[in-house]
């Protein structure tokens, strides 16, 4: 039979004895790199939008621009449950495309666009904290619209869903909560103060926005009402949608009224509506349209209006483009009304 030949038979005892510590030690060294490097229940999300596009009647620049927006998305799990958040996000200038919201106030500087950390307590109810996030990111606003402008992307909920503040106002604090109480129903409240300003949370020389939502979701329809208190104004919100089983839109709505406070005068009522059709499987895409008023507007005067049509193709799961067309009719005396046509291509990876 043949011999077996180790390296015992060629290396003495004690060179032996060395080299394989050497070799624990790398292996030990190893070990601790691999516990010390990227984590496996982080994850990274990019996105990327890319328009070009003009507006006729735009008081900065009617000119053709293109535009760009970045955003990049972290999230961890410590339990498996909770997730903590970050995300960051670079744009150009795009004032004459405003109504896209593609970063722009980032003049391509990439910056942190907000943290948090959402965990649940129980099996019913979920807690979110975080900065420069919106008391209202728990919230499940009845509206399956999805929305290409700025202007009419809010299901007509610009108030009492917090678009005033949250990640649209660097350092804010948000804290929101929603509670699954059965049957379709779900809760929610919300609350945004000034956390990194000093006027500080919860006093008179701060903001301090706080709301409640209430909503109910069944299989192909859903309805929904929000309040809010905006520290110097308050405010209702009332939406609904409907699905149907065959090719028709879906439909969503949404209203809301509120009073401004006024000093020396009495309040100013406001009223904002919002109506939504949205095809979600038309040919290789999605087809939207939409009208409404453009945000809230004070009782007594003839209402601004909003409009907009587009269509999503999907060009294959991480690429999307969307053609566009959208008016801003403006019934103020003196001011021109906006017609933008754009263009947009939507990448995600």
């Amino acid at each position: 039979t043949a011999n077996e030949i180790t390296i015992n038979d060629f290396a003495p005892a004690e060179e032996l004895a060395v080299t394989n510590s050497r070799v624990d030690g790398l292996e030990a060294r190893l070990n601790d790199f691999e516990a010390g490097s990227f984590s496996t229940t982080t994850t990274a999300s990019f996105s990327v939008d890319m328009a070009i596009g003009a507006v006729d009647g735009n008081t900065t620049s009617e000119a053709l621009t293109a535009v760009y927006g970045y955003q990049m998305d972290l999230s961890t799990s410590f339990t498996g449950e909770d997730t903590l958040a970050a995300a960051l996000k670079a744009g150009s200038n795009q004032s004459a495309l405003a109504q896209l919201d593609l970063n722009s106030t980032t003049n391509d500087a990439l910056t942190v666009d907000g943290i948090s950390y959402t965990f649940p307590l129980g099996d019913k109810l979920t807690v979110l904290v975080g900065d420069s996030t919106s008391g209202s990111a728990l919230y499940s606003t009845a509206c399956v619209y999805g929305g290409f402008t700025n202007t009419l992307d809010d299901c007509g909920n610009f108030s009492t869903a917090f678009t005033a503040t949250g990640h649209a106002v660097a350092g804010t604090v948000g804290f929101s909560a929603a509670y699954d109480i059965g049957n379709g129903f779900t809760g929610a409240v919300g609350y945004n103060g000034q956390g990194s300003d000093a006027a500080g949370l919860g006093t008179i020389e701060g903001t301090d926005f706080v709301g409640g939502q209430l909503t109910y979701t069944a299989d192909n329809y859903g309805v929904s009402i929000t309040y809010a208190d905006l520290d110097v104004a308050t405010g209702w919100g009332l939406n609904g949608y409907y699905t149907f089983a065959s090719n028709l839109p879906s439909v969503s709505v949404g209203y809301e009224f509120g009073e401004v406070e006024q000093v020396g005068a009495d309040d100013q009522e406001t009223t904002q509506w919002f109506v939504g059709l949205q095809w979600d499987e038309l040919g290789n895409g999605t087809l939207g349209v939409a009208l409404g008023s453009d945000g809230p507007q004070n009782e007594g005067v003839d209402e601004d209006m909003a409009y907009e049509v587009f269509y999503t193709y999907n060009v294959n799961d991480s690429m999307t483009i969307t053609p566009a067309l959208f008016i801003i009719e403006h019934n103020q005396a003196g001011a021109e009304d906006e017609t933008g046509v754009v263009v947009k291509t939507s990448f995600s990876f």
